[in-house]
């Protein structure tokens, strides 16, 4: 009778979880239907007004691309132990290992020498089985005011559903980095094994600084109700290059996707390439279209993902490979990349008009989770960018139209399975 009992336990709370999820779909804001034509180019006065969704675009600004943890970690950590004032910090995943201890460490010793440090971690992407609740309880003794953004109750759905993928580091209000970074040893080393990722990060100096600050302080004061005022959050910040850059927060609270407005509206204004490289790569039926039309009148599309070996997430991947038919009948042009688990959030629009930042090509992303990116108007750093994208087309094969038609049958159950879920992926 037992074990009766339990299955049917099991059963009807994933019925009723699974409900729950429905019900919560189906009252969720209606999604803008980005079908937009090509009417105006990057290069257009009418671009980037069209695009960007409310945030302005800064001047005087300075983009350092950032590769890889030998290349992200070093001058974060520079950063940190050289803040004066305060350190604000938020990340999805943050583990208990050796890349988290130093950053752990970092935060104690600055927030002993009077440094205000706030720490913002998310409570699904940096559980407990991962961050030792004693490291958590060594840097609040040390001074670090940490914190946990929804915490984990599976019957607060929106609340479980919301979660900040935001990675943002400010100090002193004057310097800040973002990108798809996770503080965990998977992305230690120089993406030089299948244990060690390859990730873009960026590093903001100038005016653009200020959205990366706002974007925390939306989150830090959510979750503490503290709002961050002042000059140690907000100074003055003088030109710092010559790059112009517009800092694009997402929300499922907000009216519309900040993220994927940008790129909807971007990829509809190309002329001549888009290079997209995305970790968690799964359009919709919109920008599968919008992909395709811009292929139609000339423009060279091409995408980079991970492969199904080193792909963090199967069901991710399998719910993104369904869409590669689509996409490659229309002409666009789909890599693997092969050395590792390949994490960055990139674009590069006809040389001039690029982003690096936490957010996927997918819906969780788009409507899900809290988002953040760097959207840059600088035909120099798209320079950067465009060399980056061919520096990872050296370690790709190109997944062309016959191996999708020829995938097993195993893979197209998997893709059939999963489609349905996929804006929770």
């Amino acid at each position: 009778m037992l074990a009766r009992v339990i299955p049917l336990t099991i059963v009807s709370a994933l019925a009723g979880y699974a409900l729950a999820i429905t019900l919560a779909k189906f009252s969720a804001p209606k999604q803008p239907s980005y079908d937009l034509p090509h009417s105006f180019g990057v290069t257009d006065a009418t671009f980037l007004p069209s695009a960007l969704p409310g945030p302005p675009l800064t001047t005087g600004n300075r983009l350092t691309l950032l590769e890889n943890g030998d290349g992200i970690f070093p001058p974060m950590l520079a950063a940190i132990a050289a803040a004066k004032k305060t350190v604000n910090f938020e990340a999805y995943i943050f583990y208990s290992d050796e890349v988290g201890d130093r950053f752990r460490d970092a935060f104690i010793e600055r927030a002993q020498q009077g440094v205000e440090v706030r720490v913002l971690l998310d409570a699904v992407g940096s559980p407990g089985r991962k961050l030792k609740s004693s490291d958590v309880d060594m840097m609040k003794r040390a001074g670090v005011r940490l914190e946990f953004f929804h915490s984990r109750k599976p019957w607060k759905i929106w609340v479980l559903n919301h979660r900040n993928h935001r990675r943002v580091l400010v100090v002193d209000g004057k310097v800040g980095f973002t990108g798809g970074v996770g503080f965990a040893k998977e992305w230690a080393g120089n993406a030089d094994s299948p244990d060690h990722w390859r990730e873009t990060q960026v590093k903001v100096e100038g005016p653009a600084v200020r959205g990366l600050q706002r974007a925390f302080q939306e989150n830090w004061s959510e979750v503490t109700a503290e709002p961050l005022v002042g000059e140690e959050f907000f100074p003055d910040i003088p030109p710092a290059g010559s790059s112009s850059a517009a800092v694009v927060p997402s929300s499922p609270l907000a009216a519309i996707s900040g993220a994927e407005r940008v790129y909807a509206v971007s990829i509809a204004a190309a002329s001549r390439e888009i290079w997209i490289g995305n970790s968690y790569f799964i359009p919709d039926d919109a920008s599968t279209q919008l992909l395709v039309a811009a292929k139609k009148r000339g423009v060279d599309v091409r995408v980079i993902v991970p492969t199904d070996e080193h792909s963090d997430v199967p069901a991710t991947k399998a719910a993104g490979r369904w869409w590669f038919g689509p996409l490659l009948q229309g002409g666009v042009r789909m890599f693997e990349y092969e050395p590792t688990m390949f994490h960055p959030k990139t674009m590069v629009v006809d040389g001039i008009f690029s982003t690096v930042g936490s957010a996927n090509f997918d819906e969780r992303s788009f409507h899900r989770n809290e988002e953040i990116n760097v959207f840059v108007y600088d035909e120099g750093f798209g320079g950067e960018m465009r060399k980056s994208f061919e520096r990872d087309l050296a370690h790709c094969n190109e997944y062309t139209l016959q191996m999708w038609n020829e995938r097993p049958v195993t893979k197209r159950i998997t893709e059939w399975l999963v489609k349905p879920f996929r804006s929770e992926l």
